[in-house]
């Protein structure tokens, strides 16, 4: 049987633009530090990227910071805006040089509960923590914001889009009801390269994205930091990327990253409509050879979620064991966020949404790209049908 890779949430494909810019990068031999020639060289391509980026994303190109992925960039962001007391802050041209001299943390921290498990460790490490309210479908009560902003909130962090369940979560909202001088911080790694993200227009503090999620190498990430946001950094040393997160840049990764998102930024609506129409495909198809069978989330072809995320529970079955079944069947999926699927333990995302223990424990995350086509979509539904019938008889 034809593998069919069904977890692009988890990790896409390296795109061939991507690989290629790598390839080329790697022959620049100098440190972007130096000042001969050689690190002029690698300098000129790691700028260059850094601006692509920027401009892909509706930001300066002061404002990003390369980082090696999504979790280091959250930690970053959620531990370098909630800690922020006596902190530098970005100027025109410039960051000012990190100060040592750090208040101790005090404050709450404001976050949504369906977070992937790189922002909601972070948090739970800050101390004390209110936990936004969400609807059966996955989405973050924007309404509910003001009336938890405390006196002492220091941070308040929803991401963009859900990694399990794909429902795009009200960020501009959240931004609105939230007061002046109080950060936001917005995890969009799964949105990023995947619908228009406009930096400046969301009026976030901070926005992170992992360059795996959108074709680009894993161990690349990005943090996007506003102009005039208190920062403190998690590591001291040399003056790369202006102290905020100092050591030696990985010149190939950044070109890597920077070409991938191009691409995917390229083909962003031709592969939305794509992805959509095989989604509600798969769902369709599903319901014929896999009844019964429930949506978690956003209704496919709903504007409310991603179009290349489907959760669906599969009464009477096991996640873990339909997983490993359709793994020998040749279908890749996942049960939960790929950092946590080891974990034997329900998924926090669908407990947050009050699901029944019953669909909770069968439910099962389906993820689209664009290598695939329809008659991979129907083959996919069928082995899962087969592999549940198996299950449930």
């Amino acid at each position: 049987m034809r593998p069919l890779y069904l977890d692009h949430a988890s990790t896409t494909p390296l795109r061939p633009e991507a690989a290629a810019a790598m390839a080329a990068a790697w022959a620049a031999v100098g440190n972007p530090a130096s000042a001969h020639r050689w690190g002029r060289q690698a300098r000129t391509l790691l700028e260059d990227a850094r601006e692509r980026v920027a401009g892909l994303l509706g930001a300066s190109p002061d404002e990003v910071v390369f980082t090696g992925g999504a979790t280091e960039a959250n930690n970053l962001a959620v531990f370098g805006l909630a800690n922020s007391v006596g902190g530098p802050t970005v100027r025109e041209g410039g960051w000012q040089k990190p100060s040592l001299t750090v208040g101790p943390p005090t404050g709450s921290v404001l976050a949504s509960p369906v977070e992937h498990p790189c922002v909601v460790e972070p948090v739970k490490q800050l101390g004390a923590v209110d936990w936004l309210p969400v609807s059966a479908r996955g989405v973050v009560r924007a309404d509910a914001v003001a009336g938890l902003i405390r006196p002492d909130t220091r941070l308040v962090t929803v991401m963009l889009a859900n990694h399990e369940t794909g429902a795009i979560q009200p960020v501009g909202e959240v931004v609105k009801a939230v007061p002046a001088g109080v950060p936001v911080h917005t995890d969009a790694a799964q949105t990023v390269g995947k619908m228009p993200v406009h930096f400046r227009e969301l009026g976030v503090a901070a926005l992170t994205a992992s360059a795996h999620k959108f074709g680009g190498p894993v161990g690349a990430g990005l943090l996007v930091l506003k102009r005039g946001t208190p920062f403190r950094p998690l590591f001291f040393g040399g003056h790369q990327q202006a102290g905020r997160r100092p050591g030696t840049e990985s010149v190939p990764l950044a070109v890597g990253l920077a070409a991938a998102l191009e691409r995917a930024v390229h083909d962003m609506a031709a592969d939305q409509t794509k992805l959509g129409a095989w989604k509600a495909r798969f769902w369709e198809r599903l319901r014929e050879v896999a009844s019964p069978v429930v949506v978690n989330g956003p209704e496919p072809g709903s504007a409310d979620g991603l179009p290349h995320i489907l959760n669906v529970s599969f009464p009477g079955c096991r996640a873990d064991l339909l997983v490993a079944a359709l793994d020998l069947a040749g279908v890749a999926c996942s049960a939960g966020a790929a950092c946590s699927s080891g974990s034997l333990l329900p998924s926090p995302v669908l407990r947050a949404m009050g699901l029944p223990d019953e669909v909770v424990r069968s439910a099962v995350r389906f993820s689209f790209g664009p290598g695939l086509d329809f008659a991979d979509t129907d083959d996919a539904a069928d082995r899962v049908g087969s592999a549940v019938r198996r299950q449930r008889g």
